[in-house]
């Protein structure tokens, strides 16, 4: 491997034009296909094997017009004070707001609240229903202007009007806090290199990789069916990992330097050792995130294999244009320890002395026990939170009290109580049974009878006569337990009911898919942890041919996620420092946030376990003792490793800012997820076990060392190699 990887960084140097002309027509033949490709249509959310889509699949078959999968929006008036919606003036106002709505070219249908009883029992609010045949995302900016206007027109003539439902639905916003983290990450850069241009370097190719791998995602929208969160995920990885590869192999390419190499060599034998673990480090980002289409949800597998292919783009870049631009650079790229006139020329006096990665170092080893207590012991201690997690998704409850979403919401609760904003639609299929007509009731009287239960509609056969939908209101709001096991008590009866009439009961809508995306989240979340997590367990014994270190990886690994959901817990659903990050509404957290943390965060504490550690392992393998080694590994990597960690931590901490909920919380729970796996557990929990273990930690079964492929992640192999390119510059100069 490291030798492969020697010659190509080689190649890359001397072929710069050529290396440079291919990245460069690769992003201008992305941006064209972006540019050229049909706007994107429908992002269709399903989830395949849910009792839900089941039932929302049925409704599309048996009731062909209703669009059961259509954005709805609530428009919900409430009448001023000492008034009631049934006074004159104001039903008159209502009724000339429906036939405005009626008037839209997407709309399907508008429900009167006079003549569809929407009026509370006290008379001061009202609401209708406004169904499109297209969905939120589908729908047209001038669809939602008209809503807006209608509405509008109703509050000048005197009532509160606020729209609720998912017609107003509109693509996230990142917001500019995403470019303050790039300007983090810049003065890192410099402060790391001392060089403008050297700091540059990662800068670039990070933008290059992901202006690829975004463009191309966006040129394939339409045809692949991707959603608008899937180009924020793959930014979001991609800038991280892309930065962080480019800065490893530039910082080994100046170290490379400071030993009084040529800087083709140097391009080489940086590409042979960082590059070779820049691929494995990319090798268990790419399994995390392409595991995650375990789960079986589209959206999830989409933005999972986006991002994978963005990292892969970052990877290829980091070995090939990262060379060719150093070749450009020539001497503007000084060796390690030499600072540049940015800094004040000439050597570093640091150099002379222990830097302070290896003084941290030098006292993890004398100090292993407490280290490793303190470390363990403080991130147990961020978890706790994580034991009160509650999941769920996200809906207009969970929207800031400014928005006009949130603000129908309340006066629905307000007006109709809690379990009105989340109905849950009952489909009953009696295509196989005698009597239809029989099951349908039996169905509605069965419902009538269980706790939790407001309100029970009759049932709305279709034209066929052979299925029905019914429409529960609960006494909860859906969000909550209760409503919750209502799902659950409802479809417990449908074993009645098909003993009874051979009919079949699906219970459906907003609420209950939601619950059931959180079931099938949760019953994922092991055979997930189990594949990726032995994926990559195999190919870090591989990496580093012992059992111990992978070991310790995965266990400082579960440690930090622990400890990171903690936090999130603490934030977005206790509300410690909320005004701080933004966050207007407490609730719980996303359901998909659990797996999709284990998923990215172990791809990216696999990074710094990677870098790191090849360090050590390879000041081992060239006869150091192990305490030595692991000095040796952090007076060489932990610079470089802090300001990986840093970067990565203001890329993700840039998405905090951005106005969709899901983005925010996977920002914030990224960037703290990476502060403590690399400063917690790669930095003090790390080298306390192995300065424990000693030799053991680098023990490997005979049998199993003899099996194993030798990829010389360490770059034993090129030590010849290089004695060889000497020798050869030797005879060309006699």
């Amino acid at each position: 491997m490291a030798t492969f990887l020697c010659k190509l960084g080689r190649l890359a140097f001397r072929r710069r034009h050529f290396v440079a002309l291919i990245w460069v027509a690769l992003l201008t033949l992305a941006g064209v296909g972006a540019a050229s490709a049909p706007a994107p249509g429908t992002t269709s959310f399903s989830i395949p094997g849910t009792e839900a889509q089941k039932a929302f699949d049925l409704l599309e078959e048996r009731f062909p017009g209703m669009s059961a999968d259509g954005a709805t929006a609530r428009v919900v008036f409430k009448a001023p004070t000492g008034e009631k919606m049934t006074d004159a003036d104001n039903k008159s106002t209502v009724e000339e707001t429906v036939q405005e709505l009626s008037n839209g070219s997407e709309v399907a249908s508008v429900a009167d609240p006079y003549t569809a009883n929407a009026v509370s029992g006290d008379g001061t609010v009202a609401y209708a229903q406004v169904r499109y045949d297209v969905s939120g995302m589908e729908l047209a900016d001038s669809s939602r202007e008209a809503l807006k206007e209608a509405a509008q027109q109703a509050r000048d003539a005197g009532l509160t009007v606020e729209i609720g439902g998912d017609a107003l639905q509109v693509t996230p916003e990142t917001g500019t806090t995403e470019i303050i983290g790039i300007a983090v990450a810049a003065v890192v850069l410099v402060i790391t290199f001392g060089s403008l241009l050297a700091a540059g370097l990662p800068l670039l190719t990070a933008i290059i990789g992901v202006g690829i791998g975004v463009a191309s995602i966006t040129a394939l929208a339409s045809t692949l069916d991707l959603g608008s969160t899937t180009s924020t995920l793959a930014t979001m990885i991609g800038l991280a990992v892309g930065i962080d590869y480019a800065l490893f192999i530039v910082s080994r390419y100046r170290a490379e330097l400071a030993e009084g190499r040529e800087r083709e060599e140097a391009a080489g034998r940086a590409v042979g050792t960082a590059g070779s673990a820049v691929v494995f480090a990319g090798l268990t980002v790419v399994i995390a995130l392409v595991g995650l289409s375990v789960v079986n949800i589209p959206m999830l597998t989409k933005m999972g294999i986006a991002a994978a292919g963005t990292v892969a783009i970052a990877v290829l870049i980091a070995l090939t244009m990262i060379p060719a631009l150093l070749g450009y650079a020539g001497r503007k790229v000084r060796p390690a320890g030499e600072k540049s006139k940015l800094l004040g020329g000439g050597r570093s006096k640091a150099s002379a002395k222990p830097n302070m990665g290896t003084r941290w170092a030098s006292f993890v080893v004398r100090r292993p026990v407490a280290v490793l207590l303190l470390g363990v012991l403080g991130l147990g201690a961020a978890a706790v939170p994580a034991a009160s997690l509650e999941l769920g998704l996200p809906d207009d409850g969970s929207q800031p009290t400014s928005t006009t979403q949130r603000r129908a919401y309340d006066l629905l609760s307000e007006g109709f109580g809690p379990g009105f904003n989340g109905p849950l639609m009952v489909v009953v299929d009696a295509k196989s049974s005698d009597d239809p007509q029989a099951a349908f009731g039996e169905v509605a009287d069965e419902i009538k009878g269980l706790k939790n239960v407001v309100t029970v509609t009759p049932p709305v056969p279709n034209k066929a006569g052979d299925t029905a939908t019914i429409t529960v209101i609960p006494d909860s709001k859906p969000s909550s337990v209760t409503t919750e096991d209502l799902v659950h008590s409802i479809r417990d009866t449908g074993a009645q009911v098909k003993a009874d009439t051979d009919a079949e009961l699906l219970v459906t809508g907003a609420t209950a898919m939601n619950i059931d995306v959180s079931e099938k989240l949760n019953d994922a979340l092991v055979p997930y942890l189990i594949l990726v997590v032995g994926l990559a367990f195999l190919l870090l014994i591989v990496v580093f041919r012992s059992i111990l270190v992978p070991l310790k990886a995965a266990l400082g690994f579960l440690l930090s996620v622990m400890a990171a959901l903690g936090a999130v817990v603490a934030v977005f659903q206790w509300g410690w420092l909320a005004g701080l990050m933004g966050v207007e509404e407490t609730g719980p957290v996303m359901s998909m946030m659990p797996i999709f943390m284990v998923g990215v965060v172990f791809g990216l504490a696999m990074d710094y376990e990677v870098f790191l550690v090849t360090r050590m392992r390879e000041a081992y393998v060239h006869g150091e003792k192990p305490g030595q080694a692991v000095v040796t590994g952090f007076r060489h990597g932990a610079r470089v490793v802090t300001a990986a960690a840093v970067i990565m931590m203001a890329v993700f901490a840039g998405f905090i800012g951005s106005s969709e909920s899901m983005v925010k919380m996977i920002g914030f729970g990224l960037a703290i997820a990476v502060l403590f796996d690399a400063f917690v557990v790669r930095m003090a929990i790390v080298p306390a076990v192995l300065a424990l273990l000693g030799k053991k930690a680098w023990w490997l079964p005979k049998w199993l060392d003899r099996a194993l492929p030798n990829v010389d992640v360490e770059g034993e192999g090129l030590r010849t190699e290089a004695d060889r390119g000497r020798e050869d510059r030797e005879l060309v100069r006699v």
